[in-house]
């Protein structure tokens, strides 16, 4: 049974304890989010589309605003303590939100539902981006290439558990309850996050004990400081704001179709849910169908280059055809490949990298880089739908971003060989891969 298993998912025996801690590791983050993504989503709504462009604004706002926090943290305290303060953190804020809804339930109306949607959005952000950065300091770049498309698999079985779970018990507990619930499953992440990030890994094994300093030290503000120091980070960085445009394209794309279909809050939840359903089950398609093989056949250029000609074929195709058929065909599509093949792949740029850029630039990039590109998308869309031109506009404007994308994601991955001196790439988390970074940043 472990001889097929480490076949069909290209886990060795050694790695099979902090893979499979990993794998539900993301399963409870994924459930804890996916809990609650529907309603911040109608709730989001109900200030209509344009307050929805300005929720993204507060959201990049208020990112920008916690990244020196965590910066100070991650520079501060040992891996453990910052990981445990921020799942902590969340955990307590979704206990402080229940006790809102319960004790003072007629305070609950747009602004507060507006206040929940710029929260959401952070903490959907840095719960994720904790995750990922464990995992590339973690693991080598050979072993994500290996182990992050099945570790993927938990967060999509968590963001399908996490709907059926909510549609479960909303009604006889309520939903205030949820939140409640949600926490739990944060908390219990935390626990096995900690598990992985005690446990040292198998080429650490051979290093002198107490070798790995406790402390990352440094400036709170050093992750921005990295983008400009680094063209392999710039290029990092550039890949997600593409990235945010184009998901924000298809995100307004979504919810004016949404719209279209109907005014009532039950009416939108539920539409809502079906397509995150039908897109969690096309990823886990995908990511049972590939995990574990498509970057090592491939390489990660071209895994990186397949969600750009996604959503060049989708654009297209959706301003031909134009009905919530082919949406919701073509976000299933999107979001099974973003999700299934692209994130893993850009999660093994990190592992190059040394600690404190694992920490505090990816921090940086995956939550105000983000939210700058989910900003920057929702301007664009809302400025091509002022000119009357619909999914023609939007289309017009994706296709030449897909194409930059695409070379971009060349580029990225022949760079991360290059930096990681493969096939040597156990030596990555080293200050030699360190240096080698830094010369190529400037050559």
């Amino acid at each position: 049974m472990k001889l097929e298993f480490s076949r069909l998912f290209n886990v060795r025996r050694e790695e099979i304890l902090p893979v499979s801690l990993a794998v539900g590791f993301f399963f409870c983050v994924l459930t804890a989010l996916m809990m609650l993504r529907p309603a911040r989503e109608a709730l989001g709504m109900r200030g209509g589309l344009d307050a929805v462009r300005w929720l993204f604004v507060g959201t990049a706002l208020a990112t920008l605003a916690v990244n020196p926090l965590f910066g100070w943290l991650v520079s501060r305290f040992r891996r453990t303590q910052f990981i445990a303060a921020t799942y902590c953190f969340f955990a307590t804020s979704l206990g402080a939100f229940y006790l809102l809804l319960v004790a003072a339930p007629e305070a609950v109306g747009t602004a507060s539902g507006q206040v929940f949607y710029v929260w959401f959005s952070v903490f959907n952000l840095f719960s994720t981006m904790v995750f990922w950065a464990l995992m590339a300091d973690r693991f080598t770049l050979e072993q994500g290439k290996r182990c992050f498309g099945l570790i993927s698999v938990g967060g999509t079985l968590g963001a399908i558990f996490g709907p059926w779970l909510a549609s479960l018990l909303a009604k006889p507990l309520g939903t205030p309850s949820l939140l409640l619930i949600s926490a739990g499953f944060l908390l219990l992440a935390l626990a096995l996050g900690l598990g992985i990030a005690r446990r040292r890994p198998e080429n650490a094994k051979r290093e002198t004990p107490g070798a790995a300093p406790e402390r990352i030290g440094g400036s709170a503000w050093e992750g921005i400081k990295a983008l400009f120091r680094s063209r392999y980070l710039a290029g990092i960085a550039l890949y997600v704001i593409i990235l945010a445009v184009m998901a924000t394209f298809l995100y307004f794309t979504r919810l004016q179709m949404v719209a279209a279909a109907g005014s009532e809050l039950d009416v939108r939840t539920a539409l809502f849910a079906r397509i995150d359903m039908l897109t969690q089950v096309a990823t886990l398609v995908i990511q049972l169908a590939v995990a574990g093989q498509l970057m090592k056949r491939l390489g990660v250029a071209l895994t990186l280059a397949l969600l750009p000609l996604t959503a060049a074929l989708g654009f297209v195709g959706l301003a031909i055809v134009g009905s919530l058929a082919a949406l919701v065909a073509f976000e299933a599509s999107f979001r099974a490949v973003q999700r299934a093949i692209m994130r893993p792949a850009r999660e093994t740029l990190f592992t190059v990298l040394n600690r404190e850029d694992k920490y505090k630039a990816k921090a940086f990039i995956d939550t105000f880089i983000y939210r700058f590109g989910d900003v920057a998308g929702a301007q664009v869309e809302g400025m091509l739908g002022r000119l009357g031109m619909g999914l023609y506009a939007v289309a017009g404007a994706a296709l030449p971003l897909a194409i930059v994308w695409m070379g971009l994601a060349l580029w990225l991955g022949r760079t991360q060989q290059r930096l990681a001196g493969e096939p040597s790439a156990s030596t990555s988390t080293s200050p030699h891969a360190f240096n080698i970074l830094q010369e190529g940043s400037e050559s």
